[in-house]
């Protein structure tokens, strides 16, 4: 796929789990030649994508996630800017508190951060996850002060109790607001809960769902590129 790179699948489930296996795909497109390829990539803009399972395409082959299909509605409008794909599958926000310095050690005009599902998965506390992505987005501001940052909003699952829920669901705004950042409400709009757009687990996006997923995302982004 023309101009895309996969660091380390990951992409955030809504009730994505840890034993979920990472897919990692780091090719790059050829047909100008090594020389000429570096030399166009560097005039272009990087958006990173920052999350889990979701960011991932758990299940599916990297070219068929949301982030990929990002890259090519960019290529058709022949707009510079190369996504990266740095999901993990199964990742918390205290982990991604410790991988975001590796992730910073590259090029990054655009992060989009997908984090917080797994921590709704365990119960854990709603003030340790807006801790952790406050120290993520903190992270990114001091290494690439003119980066934008676009906040993935998620739910919490129903059981955890009404208390819990709201509290999840308005962390991703009040972060987003805190740090002058955009905001996709819910990733999972038109997607979460309906059987024919995910997996047999039901949890995570199939092919057709990631493109729900992608229009939802390019709805937000489009605008800051």
């Amino acid at each position: 796929m023309k101009g895309i790179i996969f660091a380390s699948a990951l992409i955030l489930g809504l009730f994505s789990c840890t034993s979920e296996p990472g897919k990692t795909d780091t090719s790059s497109p050829s047909e100008k030649g090594p020389a000429t390829e570096t030399i166009a990539n560097t005039a272009k803009k990087t958006i990173v994508f920052f999350g889990n399972s979701l960011t991932a395409a758990y299940n599916l082959s990297p070219e068929q996630g949301f982030p990929a299909l990002i890259q090519e509605k960019i290529d058709s409008l022949g707009l510079p800017y190369i996504c990266v794909n740095a999901g993990l599958s199964g990742e918390t926000t205290a982990d991604g508190v410790h991988r975001i310095d590796w992730v910073l050690q590259q090029p990054m005009d655009i992060f989009v951060l997908e984090l917080g599902g797994n921590d709704a998965l365990r119960g854990l506390p709603i003030t340790e996850s807006v801790k952790n992505m406050q120290a993520i987005v903190d992270k990114v501001k001091a290494a690439r002060p003119n980066c934008k940052i676009v906040i993935a909003g998620m739910l919490a699952p129903p059981n955890l109790g009404a208390a819990y829920t709201n509290a999840f669901k308005n962390l991703f705004s009040d972060l987003a607001k805190k740090n002058g950042a955009l905001l996709i409400p819910f990733l999972l709009k038109d997607v979460g809960g309906i059987p024919d757009l995910n997996l047999a687990d039901g949890i995570h996006p199939n092919v057709v769902g990631q493109k729900i997923v992608a229009e939802t995302v390019w709805g937000v982004l489009k605008p800051a590129l």
